[in-house]
């Protein structure tokens, strides 16, 4: 091995939507991957990098920023849609020069992004990299949103359906969907980014979604027949599960400061 060259399987990135419930289950699994010998490197946006609590995942684990385009905050965007089609645009050019940085020295492998930033496919196939689609919901929300999206399940739905069949679950009442099915139109820019997802979904070597099999096993296999669906949790710390990485208690990168007295004090009552 080169002086200063490090000895691993491969180089992954990981693009996770700058929010707590998203970054966490996929940093767990990024150390999964990391105790198994592949580089892994986290990548945010500067302005979380900022303001971020702590990152006490693994020394390990690298952490490196793009632009969202607006890097004093979210709140410098006219709109929601006016942020989410600058992230798109100036996402793309910054994660592109991330992966040409590494090219000389640990040129990346793979890129596991979370399709609400659908665009992180579009960079790893510029690259000629593998590329794995990390869903953070369950199987059967997000086979929900995917024949929402084929049109498959049409909506809105009629006052009169009070039952929907959709391939690999059981029959549900209508009102059991998720809320931006059910109440369609109350929430047209998440939903539509929801939607958004599964644009070019097809054209990704993987598709890693946060559950178990054994948990939805049949809608598991459902999707599985027409796209490359894996299950990949459960996302929690090694130490509340298996205990095969040596005191891995924490869930790595907070958004937040910690209240942890308060919400235990709160539990214990």
């Amino acid at each position: 091995m080169e002086k200063g060259k490090e000895n691993h399987k491969g180089h992954c990135l990981i693009l996770s939507y700058p929010i707590q419930g998203h970054i966490n289950p996929m940093l767990q699994f990024a150390k999964r991957l990391r105790h198994k010998g592949v580089k892994i490197t986290s990548v945010v946006i500067k302005f979380f990098r900022k303001t971020m609590q702590e990152f006490s995942g693994s020394s390990n684990i690298s952490l490196e920023a793009i632009s969202d385009g607006f890097d004093g905050g979210r709140a410098e965007a006219e709109s929601s849609e006016a942020y989410l089609a600058q992230f798109r645009l100036v996402g793309i050019e910054t994660l592109s020069e991330l992966v040409e940085k590494h090219k000389t020295y640990s040129a990346v492998k793979c890129i596991i992004y979370d399709p609400f930033l659908s665009w992180g496919l579009d960079v790893a196939k510029k690259f000629g990299l593998v590329s794995a689609a990390f869903f953070t919901q369950s199987c059967a929300v997000d086979n929900i949103y995917y024949h929402v999206y084929k049109k498959e399940l049409k909506l809105p739905l009629s006052d009169t359906e009070k039952f929907v069949n959709i391939p690999g679950l059981p029959v549900l009442e209508s009102s059991y969907l998720p809320s931006f099915v059910y109440f369609h139109g109350s929430y047209p820019v998440a939903f539509e980014m929801i939607l958004n997802q599964f644009q070019n979904l097809e054209k990704a070597d993987w598709i890693l979604i946060n559950t178990f099999h054994k948990l939805e096993e049949e809608v598991i296999d459902c999707m599985a027949k027409f796209l490359p669906v894996k299950a990949i949790s459960p996302t929690i710390p090694s130490m509340y599960l298996d205990k095969r990485l040596q005191d891995d208690k924490d869930y790595s990168l907070s958004v937040f400061k910690p209240i942890t007295d308060v919400c235990m004090k709160w539990l214990n009552e």
